[in-house]
């Protein structure tokens, strides 16, 4: 799909430069009306909302929480989390980007109807048409979404969110527009996705009979020509299904504690947003058995069917497939020519369980300081990589005991800082070794099963205490078992049962998401929408020559509480008069 879609940008920008053949305006710059009778070069600005999605690669923002620090000084997370994060420094800016996305996917809704998207095939150039203009719909959605999530900040009493823009923006345009509140930019959302949904399939699948014909084009359109739109050809694009996932999100952030008093969304519209996308994928039953592997055992060989546009039963949504071994050289220990980049804390590895579902600091856990590694969660063993740990092609023995190799604590500048290194997303049949190097197949998830699962526990429980259901046929306490059953909980899980509270199914819901989810972005922002602390020192392991070990901060978090919320770009406030978020 993502050479597809490169393709033709590229042939967009080719031919726009192209005098000979297209005769182009002064300067040689296209005028806006060409693209009536060139439906590539209208595609270019729709593409333009999909090669401006974040997600291209991993950003590790964990680095600015106590989930994992990194070895490189000049890492912004780390710079970021320990000090110099500001209007004028900001990592987690969305602003440029998705403003630039939804000036090119206003400019496409706007103009769609007077394209000529096809010259051949009944009711083609209308279907076409419909599909572009759920695309852009859903795409504007997702964008403004990221600008929420980002962007968003109480001022003088008012939750303020950020300036809606709905049509496109030329010379002669008012700049100066005002930010919306908070609540009227997440209506905007709901109404967007709900256009979307009105225009796009629930999938991309070619269908075999004209009963399978939507019935807004019986009778219009052929098999082939229906299949031409909205067939197997243009999987990973926007759909139905999709958007019904980013509704999911928009609906568990703004539900969250940080946002209360500033929107009229509630849990239970959260609960049921994901219960809609849930039910779709069979509810329970839906939950990946290997959803929570990477790379290894039945998911390799999923991924070979992965360039014909298939997803593992785990994605949602993904991005194209690659083959790559970056990942692998920025976070392999330096002993497999890696340059260890990201260290788990022990912050994050004192939050796996016993395998018996208990936390270490309990009673019934089992836990022995002497031994921690011992009898736990197996999601320990496959997300970190642990002193005496195998990795890498040939099974190498790592130790991070300090004094060993060069992957023990602090050893040389591409060591580990914590003694841990990571493990999840990382392809062990991938080498890095300069004499034998290889590359695999890698691909990043824009949403995951996983995530909707446990946004509907997190909701429900909140909407219903950890048994209720609401109109659905699972509550929290059965996601969260049958999530930590797949990891290899012991069943039953005793102290699943034991909760009873909605506080305490609370926190463990927030523990298993920090679990399930760690190293794919999601940290930083489920603190912030928790309102949870921000300031807790990452810390690590320091094991001695003799087996002994010491337990000690590593990285000061050194964030203020108004930092709950980021700031506006200091430019934009600057250049129109945007008010500011509090504290910045």
């Amino acid at each position: 799909m993502k050479r597809k879609l490169v393709f033709i940008l590229i042939s967009v920008i080719f031919f726009s430069g192209c005098k000979k053949i297209l005769s182009p305006a002064d300067e040689n710059i296209r005028d806006l009306s060409e693209i009536y009778n060139d439906a590539a070069f209208a595609e270019g600005l729709l593409l333009n909302g999909y090669v401006r999605l974040p997600g291209g690669n991993y950003a590790f923002t964990e680095v600015a929480t106590d989930d994992a620090v990194s070895n490189d000084p000049s890492n912004t997370y780390r710079l970021m989390a320990t000090g110099k994060w500001s209007s004028l420094s900001n990592p987690m800016e969305q602003w440029t980007s998705s403003f630039a996305a939804i000036q090119y996917l206003n400019l496409i809704l706007s103009e769609t109807d007077k394209v000529t998207w096809a010259t051949t095939g009944q009711y083609t150039k209308e279907m076409f048409n419909d599909r572009t203009k759920g695309e852009a719909y859903g795409l504007r959605a997702l964008f403004m979404y990221n600008l929420l999530q980002a962007h968003t900040g109480w001022v003088g009493g008012s939750l303020l969110g950020v300036p809606i823009l709905t049509v496109p923006q030329d010379s002669k345009s008012d700049f100066r527009v005002p930010r919306n509140t908070f609540e009227e930019c997440i209506q905007q959302i709901y109404k967007d996705l709900d256009l979307a949904e009105q225009y796009l399939p629930l999938d991309f699948e070619n269908i075999t009979s004209a009963s399978q014909v939507p019935a807004k084009y019986a009778g219009k359109t052929t098999i082939a020509d229906y299949n031409r739109v909205f067939g197997a050809y243009n999987r990973q694009r926007m759909t139905a299904r999709i958007v019904k996932g980013i509704r999911t999100k928009a609906s568990l952030l703004a539900a969250s504690p940080a946002f209360k008093g500033g929107t009229t969304v509630t849990w239970t519209k959260a609960a049921d947003d994901a219960a809609a996308v849930l039910n779709l994928n069979g509810g329970l039953s839906g939950i990946a058995g290997n959803g929570h592997v990477w790379y290894a055992g039945s998911n390799a060989s999923e991924i070979n069917g992965l360039s014909a546009g298939l997803n593992p039963r785990e994605m949602l949504w993904r991005r194209n497939v690659s083959d790559a071994n970056s990942l692998e050289k920025d976070n392999y220990p330096p002993t497999l020519y890696g340059n260890g980049r990201v260290n788990p804390t022990q912050n994050l590895v004192d939050a796996f369980p016993m395998a018996n579902g208990y936390p270490i600091n309990d009673p019934n856990s089992g836990y022995n300081p002497g031994n921690p590694n011992a009898g736990r969660d197996p999601r320990l063993g496959l997300y970190v990589v642990v002193n005496g740990s195998k990795e890498g092609s040939k099974g190498s023995i790592i130790y991070t005991k300090k004094g060993s190799t060069d992957d023990g604590l602090n050893a040389i500048p591409t060591s580990t800082r914590t003694g841990y290194y990571m493990r999840k997303l990382l392809r062990e049949d991938v080498s890095v070794d300069p004499a034998n190097s290889n590359t695999q197949k890698h691909y990043v998830p824009y949403i995951r099963y996983t995530e909707l699962y446990l946004a509907y526990a997190e909701a429900a429980n909140e909407a219903w205490g950890p048994d209720g259901k609401g109109s659905h046929n699972y509550s929290a306490r059965e996601v969260i078992e049958a999530i930590r059953s797949r990891a290899g909980i012991t069943q039953p899980d005793n102290f699943l049962a034991s909760i009873s509270s909605t506080e305490d199914m609370r926190k463990l819901i927030h523990n298993e998401r920090r679990l399930e989810l760690c190293f794919e972005g999601f940290r930083f922002w489920d603190l912030r929408r928790w309102k949870e602390s921000l300031t807790e020192p990452a810390k690590g392991v320091t094991i001695n020559p003799d087996g002994s070990s010491v337990v000690s901060p590593v990285e000061t978090r050194l964030y203020n509480d108004y930092m709950l919320f980021g700031p506006l770009p200091d430019s934009e406030v600057q250049k129109w008069g945007l008010i500011q978020n509090a504290g910045w």
